[in-house]
């Protein structure tokens, strides 16, 4: 990081229930050295900007400047354990559970990169 860097924090369901230490930064002096500041965010504390969000998204999802990965799971009957490996991070992105398909497991990355 470079001094008076900025980090947003946001997404940590695979650490949620670990039982050891989670990976990450182990040189926590360089906030007070570097004088970094960190915070973390959730969407709820944004509500106030979904409308906005909403229109600007669709318009560049529409354009196909959107990149989003996800993994795919198969089958209703599957939903649990694609639920479970959600929890435990053994997904790419969003998981979804496809109703009515019988294909394997997939994960792709759909969409152009990020203009």
């Amino acid at each position: 990081m470079n001094d008076n860097g900025r980090l947003a924090l946001c997404g940590a369901i695979a650490g949620y229930n670990t039982a050891g230490p989670t990976p990450g930064p182990d040189n926590m002096m360089n906030v007070i050295t570097r004088a970094l500041s960190i915070q973390g965010f959730t969407l709820a504390a944004h509500l106030d900007l979904s409308s906005e969000f909403g229109a600007r998204m669709a318009e560049w999802f529409a354009a196909g400047e959107i990149a989003y990965d996800e993994t795919i799971v198969d089958g209703i009957e599957n939903t649990v354990d694609a639920f479970l490996d959600m929890m435990r991070g053994g997904n790419t992105g969003k998981m979804l559970v496809r109703v009515g398909a019988s294909e394997a497991t997939s994960v792709g990355t759909h969409g152009s990169e990020l203009k």
